[in-house]
């Protein structure tokens, strides 16, 4: 495999689940037309990121993993040839889940991820969190790659990423909603340049509350045996406007690249991190709103 290629589906929601539908299977047929092996939607898609206050109401919006809506889309990536992450708010108890699944090109489900780092300083109080994070060994037309995810939040956390690094991951997909400034993308480009991985952002475009575009890919390659400094990591950054963005991880290189250099797993000292499972939490980072 030299080439992989995700399309990041930066497009607004419309005013139902159907039409999202709609709008998704259009935009999922115009990534595969471009040549596509994955399609990222933004995050939450299924009802374009909406946690209503009044919990019947978020509960009536939910929908469950073998619904409908998601089985169109694994048919779709079956009929298509093209594997597809599609997100959605899943029914789940006591509260929804945000979450992620991803169909192979064959239609197989191969990663059902629920967001691990829900925001409880705001709306997403009302969301039950994920358990874990997960690693998919995706086949392509081109061959295998390993993928995981992590959703938007989650980004914030370097431990997401490690977890997934450590886990095999070569690539990690994020369904994003939020506004997408010169910090998160910084955050981004980290993750990717301290685990030496490709990571691919899908954010909803100028127009949607709250949001602002700016899907990316960065590809974690900061040195080439050619160039005397270092290189810029980022190999998309797709502006404001709805579209959908093509982003391409030569793997070739990327797999070279982790044989080498001294970032990911190569040089750690775990027996030395001990601290970072303690779970008591000292001043001045207590929140009244955190939950486990």
């Amino acid at each position: 495999m030299t080439t992989l290629t995700v399309a990041l589906l930066q497009i607004l929601p419309g005013s139902s689940l159907q039409d999202n539908l709609n709008r998704g299977i259009a935009a999922c047929k115009e990534a595969k037309e471009a040549g596509a092996d994955i399609a990222l939607f933004p995050e939450m898609w299924s009802n374009g990121y909406q946690i209503p206050e009044d919990v019947n109401v978020l509960k009536a919006q939910a929908i469950s993993a073998d619904s409908e809506f998601v089985l169109t889309f694994q048919s779709l990536a079956a009929k298509l040839g093209m594997a597809i992450a599609i997100t959605f708010l899943e029914r789940w108890e006591p509260l929804p889940r945000n979450s992620v699944i991803l169909f192979d090109r064959r239609g197989e489900q191969v990663l059902h991820y629920a967001k691990v780092h829900t925001c409880d300083f705001g709306e997403e109080c009302r969301l039950t969190p994920g358990d874990d994070f997960y690693v998919a060994e995706l086949h392509t037309a081109g061959g295998t790659v390993q993928v995981g995810a992590m959703i938007c939040f989650d980004r914030e956390f370097p431990e997401s990423a490690r977890i997934l690094m450590l886990k095999g991951a070569e690539i990690i997909l994020v369904p994003n909603a939020c506004p997408m400034e010169v910090n998160r993308l910084s955050q981004l480009r980290g993750r990717a340049y301290e685990n030496m991985l490709g990571i691919a952002t899908c954010n909803y475009p100028c127009g949607q509350p709250d949001c602002n575009g700016h899907s990316s890919a960065f590809d974690g390659v900061a040195y080439l045996p050619h160039m005397a400094e270092s290189r810029d990591t980022c190999i998309l950054n797709a502006g404001e406007e709805e579209g959908v963005y093509l982003a391409r991880f030569d793997l070739d290189t990327l797999r070279e690249y982790r044989q080498s250099e001294g970032h990911g797993n190569a040089y750690r000292h775990p027996q030395k991190y001990h601290l970072l499972i303690d779970e008591k939490i000292r001043p001045p980072f207590i929140r009244s709103d955190y939950r486990k």
